[in-house]
């Protein structure tokens, strides 16, 4: 039995993984633990936010030692899904100061509120990181793996480096029972719209051009947000403590040829709008520091833990394009029109 500590239960990856979780039966308690900051919306909880027996909110900022430390005393924490970061390059580019204080900060408040409340050997720390940290790879470089070293190249990724490595020294140091994700690009229902597919939606609803990084060939590995939930807990619960266990979709895309694809589902289901969406394709100026190429090796998980993604990316993208369509009003998003 579990009293589950989420951070950044408001946010894309958050509410979703508190939808899919929150009736399981090894659940007493689940704590949603947001700032409620731009990305954090309890919209996204419709249907639990004060309403789930077992659901408590605390409105409480990672960067607040004492109230964290409450929060896992008070609610008596037996595990946590750390999720809560500042997670948006761009972002971090134009004021890098937040991911400091709420990636490594935070994540150092949190660490240590488990560590002073936390007797039972059965506890587990899951601290939910991504690729990022890994850097960028070439076009024939095999894939990032759990050994590959860390060499972020972005005020984001370097704060999750960060973290990565506070949660690691507190297993080796104090024998915090932790264990670390890394996943590749989320995509799915609830995502804040300033990440790249709910600006693509966007863009093509309201016929505005879409702006594309450089030459648009940057390369990502796309991982449905249900698949990477479904990870998150097969890890929470039969994870080795200790362990970086990577969570990868198998979808490797250029960014050009993801836009591509959303322009023509958008046509497909709303033919109303004309056709023709990749017309409004424009190429703007690269940011600086982009990598150039993501790619997730997920065999341990697989082997280890039995799990793999669900979702192909044919039908994940159609199910996702189709829920931005039907939740104009919903998750931040403005009508369009």
């Amino acid at each position: 039995m579990m009293n589950l500590l989420i951070t950044g239960g408001a946010g894309f990856i958050g509410s979703n993984f508190i939808r899919q979780v929150i009736d399981r039966s090894e659940i007493t308690k689940l704590v949603n633990l947001d700032s409620l900051t731009y990305a954090g919306n309890l919209e996204n909880l419709d249907g639990i936010h004060g309403i789930h027996p077992r659901y408590v909110f605390e409105k409480v900022d990672l960067r607040d030692q004492a109230e964290v430390l409450r929060v896992v005393c008070q609610h008596d924490i037996t595990h946590v899904v750390h999720l809560a970061a500042e997670s948006h390059v761009d972002r971090s580019i134009a004021a890098p100061a937040d991911f400091i204080t709420t990636n490594i900060n935070g994540t150092f408040h949190l660490l240590e509120a488990c560590r002073t409340h936390w007797h039972c050997p059965s506890s587990r720390f899951l601290h939910v990181s991504t690729d990022e940290v890994y850097g960028s790879l070439g076009p024939t470089d095999p894939a990032f793996n759990e050994t590959t070293s860390c060499a972020p190249n972005s005020p984001y990724s370097a704060s999750k480096a960060a973290s990565d490595m506070l949660v690691r020294s507190y297993h080796h140091t104090y024998g915090l029972p932790a264990v670390i994700t890394r996943c590749s690009n989320n995509y799915g229902p609830y995502q804040f719209p300033e990440k790249l597919i709910p600006v693509v939606i966007q863009s093509v609803l309201n016929r505005q051009s879409i702006p594309v990084y450089g030459d648009g060939l940057n390369v990502r590995d796309w991982l449905h947000v249900g698949d990477h939930c479904q990870a998150l807990w097969t890890v929470l619960t039969c994870g080795r403590v200790g362990e970086a266990y990577n969570i990868g979709g198998q979808n490797e895309l250029t960014n050009l040829h993801l836009v591509r694809q959303i322009c023509d589902v958008i046509d497909e289901l709303n033919p109303s709008l004309g056709g023709n969406s990749r017309s409004l394709i424009t190429f703007v100026t690269d940011r600086p520091g982009h990598d150039r190429r993501y790619a997730i090796d997920s065999s341990k998980i697989q082997r280890e833990l039995g799990w793999k993604p669900a979702h192909t990316f044919e039908a994940g993208i159609h199910e996702t394009v189709a829920w931005y369509l039907d939740h104009q009003n919903e998750a931040g998003l403005p009508a369009h029109g």
